[in-house]
């Protein structure tokens, strides 16, 4: 079991207050004790939270910080939290996911760090390699509309099959221009895209469900997603503003540490890929 610190009301409401301390330009007094105070990051269970853990547990201490783990389900309330200074900062989301939040609900979220990739991988029962593939093939993909789009993009960087020009952000099957080896698609829900492999020619997996089905991405797909330059990559965001808080310097070096990068390599063997 996870020990991650279950946050009191109390805490909750200094961390409010003193993000709005920081929002309003605090003095010099301020700031040093600002930078004392628990640092309360929310997070997903898994990879999110237990990433925080390792850092809470193996890391903080020696950067003197006192990191706090607020675990959530949902990927809405860490968000809100963060932007009316419930809590300092949250790890769970992409950019994208995050941009597209910012539009939609009016609120002032920031990137500041890069940490890590759930990749989509390619897995078949019935090739052992890309080429392998035959001709008239079955491939199952995620049905919804973000998962699908990015497993297209994932299949035209594998030389798989060419992308219409100018459709690449929302692509469906209907977008294909090239499909040298004439592939059909299956689209399943993305969390059932395991159980489908034995039943097409070969599946786009994501991450999570990659390891709950007890494959290893790094051994068993026939291609990975790559970090570089990748849109889908997790990041640390806070409310923008609060960029200089040392507190969440700290966190974002821990980040992006050594000893995070072979952590994540170590624990998650694929499924979870260290992006700096």
């Amino acid at each position: 079991m996870r020990n991650t610190t279950k946050i009191t009301a109390a805490v909750l409401a200094t961390g409010a207050l003193t993000l709005g301390l920081t929002a309003c330009g605090s003095d010099k007094a301020d700031t040093k004790a600002k930078a004392s105070d628990p640092l309360v990051v929310a997070a997903t269970p898994v990879p999110h939270a237990e990433i925080l853990d390792f850092i809470k547990k193996d890391l903080a201490k020696k950067e003197g910080l006192k990191l706090e783990v607020k675990e959530f389900t949902d990927y809405v309330t860490p968000n809100n939290a963060t932007e009316d200074g419930s809590v300092d900062a949250n790890y769970f989301q992409t950019t994208p996911y995050l941009e597209d939040f910012n539009k939609k609900n009016g609120t002032h979220l920031k990137s500041v760090a890069t940490v890590h990739l759930e990749p989509l991988g390619l897995y078949s029962q019935k090739a052992k390699k890309l080429d392998g593939l035959k001709k008239g093939g079955t491939v199952a993909l995620p049905n919804d509309a973000d998962n699908e789009s990015r497993a297209l993009r994932f299949l035209a960087a594998n030389d798989l099959i060419t992308l219409k020009k100018g459709s690449e952000s929302a692509a469906t099957p209907q977008d294909i221009a090239k499909n040298p080896k004439n592939l059909q698609f299956k689209e399943v829900e993305a969390a059932q895209t395991p159980r489908s492999l034995k039943d097409v020619d070969a599946a786009v997996i994501n991450g999570n469900y990659a390891i709950g089905a007890h494959l290893n991405p790094a051994k068993d797909a026939l291609a990975l997603e790559s970090t570089k330059n990748n849109e889908y990559n997790n990041v640390l965001a806070i409310k923008d503003g609060n960029q200089d808080d040392p507190r969440i310097k700290k966190l974002a070096k821990l980040l992006t540490s050594p000893e995070v990068k072979k952590f994540i390599e170590t624990k998650y063997k694929g499924s979870v890929l260290p992006s700096f």
